[in-house]
């Protein structure tokens, strides 16, 4: 069954409504189409006033729903000659992340990126998107097969966090996530990262320093999920809607603290309503971002990206007679 976001209800319940009377209207037996158009504008402006007023919580709602599109989707629509590349030579494999290479707009890369279900067996079998270590180190062993070949590299994240049981400990989920951040630190191939639906935590930030971060308009991206964030502020998990409004988690606001470089649009009502056009959108904003790091050199592409992220929460220390009253 599809998610039914709260935000949503009375713009659903309208359209209920406009297709009764269209069901009506076909039988001939009486004309309604007076009141289906003045029902059809309502429903448009509804449907604007809702989606343009989210809140931080309606956003989580709409990055974890269940029709939005995953990263398996987006290697089917916006890649070609897809070969999926499994393990990480040390334990096993991890399905929680789906890694391979592939061809962009003919241009050869690695991609690889946080793999949840649709539906609650799928969902089990992927962990729910949640890597375990051996997730991060198959991401680690493709990002040096492109080093080592001269590929770009695609990384795509949604993931509410990387999986926190004891047997990932044991396996070390610590160890692995900072040695991949130091692996993307430095490596010499340009870095694509696209947030796609939920960045939590250390798990989304394991795959997600690239040259040029770019995040679906209804995404988030955050040190903690809401849930998380309520329990431990308040010991209380039913506040996570005033969590997630407080977080900053919206593309808007990490956009505003320069810690994401692009926020690519949604159709209205979030790319589940309409997976084409994202994928379309997302296509191009890859492809351009690849194009133009192509013209710097890998040790430009290296310091480039550490001056980004040594920039990343820069403050200046004032005076008290420099601040307004």
């Amino acid at each position: 069954m599809s998610t039914i976001l709260e935000v949503e209800k009375p713009l659903l319940e309208l359209e209920d409504k406009i297709r009764e009377l269209r069901e009506v209207d076909l039988t001939g037996q009486v004309d309604l189409s007076s009141e289906i158009r003045q029902l059809e504008r309502k429903a448009k402006l509804l449907k604007a006033s809702i989606y343009e007023n989210l809140s931080g919580w309606d956003r989580v709602q709409i990055a974890r729903h269940s029709g939005r599109p995953t990263t398996i989707d987006y290697l089917e629509n916006i890649f070609t000659d897809f070969t999926e590349l499994h393990g990480d030579r040390l334990l096993g494999d991890d399905p929680a992340i789906v890694a391979g290479l592939a061809r962009i707009e003919g241009r050869a890369c690695v991609v690889f990126g946080h793999q949840k279900g649709k539906e609650t067996k799928e969902n089990l079998i992927r962990n729910f998107g949640m890597p375990n270590p051996e997730g991060f180190r198959k991401a680690c062993r493709l990002m040096r097969m492109a080093e080592r070949f001269g590929l770009s590299i695609v990384s795509f994240i949604d993931t509410p966090g990387a999986y926190p049981g004891i047997v990932a400990e044991e396996r070390g989920q610590f160890e692995a996530i900072a040695s991949s951040i130091m692996l993307m630190s430095g490596i010499r191939s340009p870095i694509v990262t696209v947030v796609i639906g939920e960045g939590g935590s250390g798990g989304a930030l394991g795959i997600a320093v690239g040259d040029r971060v770019l995040m679906l308009e209804n995404s988030v991206y955050s040190v903690i999920s809401p849930e998380g964030c309520a329990t431990i502020l308040w010991r209380d998990v039913s506040k996570a809607k005033q969590a997630a409004n407080s977080l900053g988690l919206t593309s808007e606001k990490l956009k505003e603290l320069n810690l994401v470089d692009q926020i690519l649009p949604e159709p209205l009502g979030g790319a589940h309503r309409d997976p084409a056009e994202t994928f379309d959108t997302v296509k191009k904003a890859i492809t351009r971002n690849l194009n133009d790091l192509s013209r710097s050199t890998p040790n430009q592409l290296v310091e480039d990206r550490y001056q980004k992220y040594r920039t990343m929460g820069r403050f200046r220390e004032v005076e008290g007679s420099e601040l307004e009253p």
